[in-house]
């Protein structure tokens, strides 16, 4: 059976369709929580929201077709909310020992949280998920022309905030 026949047997109730469904798709929904939330157990705690969600909310899907890409759009939503909800910051002494090219990264990663949720989002869709811009404009609701000027709008802010912070 293929993924589109599944995701209409899913919509309409289909409890084992349901599931297939979640197991099918349960690695590259892994990877954008874990690009997100940048650890294990906060990426599987929003794999277990986003699961929930979509059981709960799979009905609203009108076509079947793009059941992967509203489930991606569940993730996202799933982690956005987590990381709205963390307001805790852990400084262990594992941070300080680490190489250097990762204070870099850990710099880059706190330029990054610096920019809106939504240019966050996108970045972390282009250059954490390597997805294309098509895809991008698909997954948001807009056009393609619009997600090339927000990058370029992005880019150009992180490499200003780049400049300011002393990185190069």
């Amino acid at each position: 059976m293929d993924e589109i026949e599944l995701a209409k047997q899913a919509i309409n109730g289909n409890e084992a369709a349901q599931l297939q469904l979640l197991n099918l798709y349960k690695e590259p929904m892994y990877r954008v929580a874990y690009s997100y939330m940048q650890n294990e157990h906060d990426a599987n705690d929003a794999l277990q929201e986003m699961t929930y969600q979509c059981l709960k909310n799979i009905h609203k899907v009108q076509t079947p077709q793009y059941f992967k890409t509203w489930l991606v759009r569940v993730v996202i939503n799933t982690c956005l909310m987590m990381k709205r909800q963390q307001k805790r910051i852990i400084v262990t002494n594992d941070l300080l020992q680490q190489p250097q090219h990762m204070t870099e990264l850990f710099e880059l990663n706190d330029v990054i949280s610096q920019l809106p949720i939504e240019q966050q989002e996108l970045v972390h869709l282009k250059y954490f998920r390597d997805l294309k811009n098509s895809e991008i404009a698909t997954l948001q609701n807009i056009p393609e022309g619009t997600v090339k000027s927000r990058l370029h709008k992005t880019l150009k802010k992180l490499r200003h905030l780049l400049g300011e912070g002393g990185l190069s």
